[in-house]
């Protein structure tokens, strides 16, 4: 008997973070948040609450002047959760959400370019966001800490 519980104990251990599997696992995403990045840059993503198996949602970047808008969208799709995203007038890139916490999800797509990986986590009140990938033969990252505008 304790072999045996030994043993689920060590199975339970290894059991990796599971895949969202329901927009609502991921609704504190929900809200406008906005962050000033280190070159004055001011990003602003939204992201509308969950209804018929989507979460719609837009990042606006104002920089130098100049704004530049990506939509992107979370929906369910065959029991999974999906992040799309189209960026200017390339097409829309999905990624599959491979990993989540009660507070983290990890989304990827190895077959994209870069990047391969997108994550958002709960940062306490704030919104933490990254892509990251390989690009050029060596891990790169990018990192976004937003503050809720409501």
């Amino acid at each position: 008997m304790k072999t045996l519980l030994a043993l689920a104990a060590t199975l339970s251990l290894a059991v990796p973070a599971f895949a969202a599997d329901s927009l609502a696992d991921i609704a504190w995403i929900q809200g406008q948040w906005r962050a000033t990045q280190a070159d004055g840059a001011v990003v602003t993503e939204t992201w509308l609450p969950a209804e018929g198996g989507v979460m719609p949602g837009i990042s606006r970047t104002v920089e130098d002047g100049k704004g530049r808008v990506e939509f992107m969208r979370i929906d369910e799709k065959g029991g999974q959760i999906a992040f799309t995203a189209i960026v200017g007038r390339n097409p829309p890139t999905t990624f599959v959400a491979k990993s989540r916490t009660a507070d983290e999800v990890v989304f990827e797509n190895t077959a994209h370019d870069f990047p391969q990986r997108v994550i958002y986590r709960r940062c306490g009140e704030q919104l933490c966001a990254a892509i990251e990938g390989m690009m050029n033969g060596k891990l790169e990252r990018m990192e976004w800490i937003y503050e809720r505008v409501r």
